[in-house]
This record gives structure tokens, C-alpha cells and sequence, in this order.
């Protein structure tokens, strides 16, 4: 009697060993399975591609978000009083976030593809609900202190919606490949149709999306506007300390139309530039006078704030990271700035045949002007010997007095008004933040003599986008970077977006299309043939064989027999990949 031997011969499969070791820490063979995932393991799953879709939109709101970094700053010094600077942590740990769970995610998919079990390892379960419970923390409180910024994410989407759709529908249309095979794997006509209906109806949702975008970017280049004007917003901040001489300076060497500045009142009746409250972040008050370091800049006569130097936080704290490119000189120059007075900018600003544009803020409650702080600063304007039409007037109260004695002032609000109002109020101009206003909102503007201006616009996307919409000027940080562009980032006519979006739907249903033919060829080929009857294994192995031609086969068992045994007949199934196969 000659027994039989199986001789199983085992071949090396490292990216399924990588893939379900890291995912699940499942490094061995015999750990693995193709069973169906546990309903507390596709509990898991939903809870990971929740926390992927909550990062996703974290992520692209703090990168369209980086026009108004230096506004988030400078929320937090306001409630810290120490300045510093709070979106690099905030977006290094949520791109780090992001790329954890995103490989999670693709670790995942690949397990679908490759008809693996999922399983999740506690220690990535941890990991995923710390990033999820961390995020929702984070984004209540940017909500709550910075609501406002969500708007920015609309209003990009105008920008990057259109490649953005182009780049949803390509992922979606790749994801075929896991559905297709998926469908065809499962046995279970009801989870298959399940399948199916979800991911048409995203895709069919992808299709038909371009119908609801919108963007001002979409016009016929004849109808594209001028470029809107830039006005330096305290200066050139990014390139030498905000509201001094230099930075002023460094603004109309990059030829901005006009200058944007914040207006205090001495104690002794002087208007001078300062944004914050305090003293403490652009000046050294805490060397000179530390004992009133915290008292508001109002509460100082001129000649203690002439004392104090204006420059050195600035090399200091570097804020916009561009300290490193000055020269020795340079550096000289930015270190021994002092604080800048109305008068010295208008008289600059006159020069130079630029526009002034400044907000007032009124002194304190018990300051000697606080009654009187419009009169002073109009007058220091008079006295400043700058046309009147160059000057854009934004306080409201005593407007009448200022417009009788002042008629030449171009009457600004800072506030969106009705249009009967502003007319009543013989205003001219409109100073208001980039999201207040939409594209409707700038043409009305514009239709009935209005001049809207926009703040802070420092991303070339964003003032783009308002070049699009025939916005007439925008207030910057950064001139520098908007003078460099020459045309809008993108521009298209209806007609070619529609080509556009039209072929690219076209592409993504003939790839769906052959990708759903070439995983279901078995089936569809048996329905074709016109059998009566059919083995399901036999389908089932057809199916297995041909997934098997792209990788190495789990296990191959060879069953190498002399003679009929006593123990098992030649016509014994084994198992292989979790089918039947029989010897014979």
C-alpha cells in the first residue's frame, strides 16, 4: 500500500502580508481570512470614513484659510495678550491627522479589493477616535471664535470647485474597480443591488454637479474687467513692521494705489497709527515704561510713543517668516522704526498722489478727546495739505459736520448698507470684508455708483476671484505677491467649461462601464451562453482564478498520488482560496 503525501507549497506574498499587518496587525498566513467583516468591524469602518470625510473638510477649510492667518493671530493675542503664532500647530497636526487616517482609509479599500476580512487594530481604533474627538473639539472652537472664517470655504469653492469636481469624479470612478469586484465577489443578491444603487447614485450625483457650480471665473474673457487697484493695508506688513514709514514705503514701491491704516488718539490730542489696544506687540513698552505696558496706546502722550521703538518685534517674531531674506542694512532700517503718526502718512500719501483710507477708534471713556477725537483727526487731514478726494473717510459719527466742512472727502462706510441708505448718507464707497459681499452684490454696487473695496485679500486665488467679479479695488498684506499677477489664475467661457465637464462625464462612464464588464465577464458570459443549468462554484472559482492572474495564489497544495489509497479517493475536494477543487 503507498500512501499518499500533500505537499503544500507556499509562495511569498509581502504586500498582503504589509497590507493586513499594518491594518490589522495580521502578519501571518493563517491569520487571515476571507470571511465577511463583522458588523462591529463595518461599525469601525463607517466610524473611520466619518472621521476621513470631518478631516478632509478640516484640512482644505485651514489650507483656503491662509488668507487670514494673521487675523486668527491676531484673535489669539487678543485673548492671550501674548502674541504668537497659533495656525503652524494647528495645521502640521491636522495635516499629520489627515494623512494617518487617509492611509488608514486606503489600507482599507485595498482589503476590499483583495476580498480580505477587515479588522482594525485596537491601537489604530485609538488612534481614530482621538482624531475624531480632537477635531470636533477643535471645530466648535474655531467656531466660536472665528465663525465668520467658515465662509471662506464657500467662496473658494467658486474658485476650486470646478477641478475639484474633475478630481471627486476621478476617485469615484477608480473606486469602480473595488464596487465591481465587490458585486461580483458576494453572493447575496440584495447586499449586491445595495452596493450598486449607492454607488450610482454618487456617481450620477458627480455627473450632474457641475449644474449647481457656479463661479464669476466662467465668463467670456471680453466681459473680464480691469484688474482691481491695490491699497496697502498698513503698509507692506509682510515686508517691514505694520503702520511705520517703512512699511509704508515698501507699499508704494510695489506701486498699490493707496494706503489703509487704524487711528488712535493721544492722550495729548495727536492721531497716530496703531492697530492693537495696548502697546505690548509692536512697540518695546515693556522695556521703557513697564508699569503701563498693559494701559491702553490712547492713555500715552506723543512724546512717550515718539520714545519707543516700533521695529525690533518685528525681527524679533518674524510674523510672516520673511526676515531671513533682508540684508544687514535692511534689518538696520526695519530695527529703529518708530510709531508713525496720521499726519506723516497723509503727508506721504500726498506725495506719492495715493489714496488714504483709515478707521478711528474713539478714546476712551475719561480721555481728555473723547469728545472731540472726529474734529481732531479731520483737522490733522486739512492740515496735511492731501487733496480731499484722495482721502476715503469711514467714520459715521458727525458725518454731516464733516461732509460740510470736508465736502471733497469720499464719504466710505465700513458697513453693507441698503442702497437708499447710502445715498441718503451721500456715500460714494464701501469698505467691507471679502465675504460680505457676493458677485450680485459687487455688480449692484457698481451699477449705481458705488465703489466697493475689499479687505484682507493677501491669496492670489481670492483676488482672482474678485477680479472675476469686477471688484474695483481690494485692500492687501501682501502687494507684493497680488502686483505679480497679470491675469486671473484661471479663466473659461460657458461653452468650454460645459466641453470640459461634459467629456470628462463621457470618460468616466466608459471606464465604469468596461471596468464592471471586465470584473463580471464570468457571469455575464454564462448569462450569454444560454445554459439551463449551472454549477455556482464553478463561477465562483472562475472568478477566483482570474483575480489569481494578477497576484501570487494564497496556497498551492499538489497531491501527488502512486496508487488509490485506502484513506481519501483521487476524486477528494481540498481547499484553495476558499473554494473547492478537486483532483480530478
Amino acid at each position: 500500500m503507498v500512501k499518499h503525501q500533500p505537499l503544500q507549497v507556499y509562495e511569498r506574498q509581502l504586500c498582503l502580508s504589509c497590507l493586513t499587518g499594518i491594518y490589522g496587525c495580521r502578519w501571518k498566513r493563517y491569520q487571515r481570512s476571507h470571511d465577511d467583516t463583522t458588523k462591529w468591524e463595518c461599525l469601525w469602518s463607517f466610524i473611520l470614513f466619518c472621521t476621513f470625510s470631518l478631516l478632509l473638510v478640516w484640512f482644505y477649510f485651514w489650507l483656503e484659510a491662509h488668507n487670514d492667518y494673521s487675523e486668527f493671530n491676531w484673535f489669539l493675542y487678543n485673548r492671550s495678550g501674548e502674541w504668537s503664532d497659533g495656525t503652524i500647530p494647528i495645521f502640521a497636526t491636522t495635516a499629520a491627522g489627515f494623512t494617518y487616517i487617509a492611509f488608514l482609509m486606503i489600507l482599507a479599500l485595498c482589503h476590499v479589493a483583495v476580498g480580505q476580512q477587515l479588522n482594525l487594530h485596537w491601537l489604530h481604533k485609538i488612534g481614530v477616535t482621538f482624531a475624531l474627538l480632537t477635531t470636533i473639539i477643535a471645530v466648535i472652537s474655531v467656531t466660536q471664535m472665528w465663525g465668520e472664517e467658515w465662509d471662506v470655504v464657500w467662496i473658494s469653492l467658486q474658485v476650486t470647485g470646478p477641478f475639484l469636481h474633475i478630481g471627486a469624479l476621478a476617485a469615484v470612478t477608480a473606486l469602480a474597480w473595488v464596487i465591481a469586484g465587490q458585486v461580483a465577489r458576494v453572493e447575496k443578491t440584495r447586499f449586491q443591488v445595495m452596493v450598486l444603487l449607492v454607488y450610482l447614485s454618487v456617481l450620477l450625483t458627480l455627473y450632474f454637479i457641475p449644474l449647481s457650480i457656479t463661479s464669476p471665473c466662467i465668463i467670456e474673457r471680453g466681459r473680464l474687467k480691469a484688474a482691481p487697484t491695490i491699497i496697502g493695508h498698513q503698509g507692506a506688513p509682510m515686508l517691514a513692521p505694520e503702520n511705520t514709514l517703512l512699511s509704508f514705503h515698501r507699499a508704494l514701491q510695489r506701486n498699490v494705489s493707496g494706503l489703509e491704516v487704524d487711528v488712535a488718539i493721544s492722550l495729548d490730542g495727536v492721531p497716530f497709527l496703531m492697530k492693537d489696544r495696548t502697546l505690548r506687540r509692536t512697540t518695546d513698552v515693556k522695556k521703557v515704561f513697564p508699569e503701563r505696558q498693559y494701559d491702553d496706546a490712547s492713555l500715552f502722550n506723543w512724546t512717550d510713543l515718539r520714545s519707543l521703538n516700533a521695529g525690533q518685534w518685528f525681527l524679533k517674531d518674524d510674523p510672516f517668516c520673511t526676515v531671513q531674506y533682508m540684508s544687514m542694512s535692511e534689518r538696520w532700517l526695519v530695527g529703529n522704526q518708530t510709531v508713525c503718526s496720521l499726519e506723516q502718512m497723509l503727508k506721504l500719501a500726498s506725495r506719492s498722489k495715493s489714496s488714504a483710507v483709515f478707521r478711528m477708534r474713539r478714546p476712551p471713556a475719561g480721555h481728555p478727546h473723547h469728545l472731540d477725537w472726529v474734529n481732531l483727526t479731520l483737522d490733522t487731514v486739512l492740515r496735511s495739505g492731501i487733496p480731499q478726494r484722495q482721502v476715503m473717510w469711514t467714520a459715521d459719527s458727525d458725518r454731516e459736520m464733516v461732509k460740510q466742512v470736508a465736502p471733497g472727502l469720499q464719504q466710505t462706510s465700513v458697513q453693507k448698507l441698503p442702497l437708499d441708505t447710502l445715498h441718503h448718507k451721500g456715500i460714494s464707497r464701501v469698505l467691507l470684508r471679502y465675504n460680505q459681499a457676493s458677485a450680485q452684490d459687487v455688480r449692484l454696487y457698481n451699477e449705481n455708483n458705488i465703489s466697493v473695496t475689499m479687505y484682507i485679500v493677501n491669496e492670489p486665488w481670492l483676488y482672482s476671484l474678485l477680479w472675476c467679479s469686477g471688484v474695483p479695488s481690494v485692500s492687501s498684506e501682501a502687494p507684493q505677491l497680488l502686483r505679480k499677477l497679470h491675469s486671473p489664475l484661471w479663466l473659461m467661457s460657458p461653452d468650454e467649461y460645459s466641453l470640459i465637464w461634459i467629456s470628462t462625464d463621457l470618460i468616466s462612464f466608459a471606464v465604469v462601464l468596461g471596468i464592471f464588464i471586465f470584473q463580471n465577464y464570468h457571469i455575464i458570459r454564462w448569462r450569454m451562453s444560454g445554459m439551463r443549468s449551472y454549477n455556482p462554484e464553478q463561477i465562483m472559482l472562475s472568478a477566483a482564478v482570474r483575480r489569481s492572474s494578477r497576484d501570487v495564489n494564497i496556497m498551492k497544495e499538489k497531491l501527488i498520488f502512486s496508487e488509490v489509497s485506502n484513506g481519501v479517493s483521487s476524486d477528494e475536494p481540498y481547499m484553495e482560496n476558499g473554494f473547492n477543487f478537486y483532483t480530478n
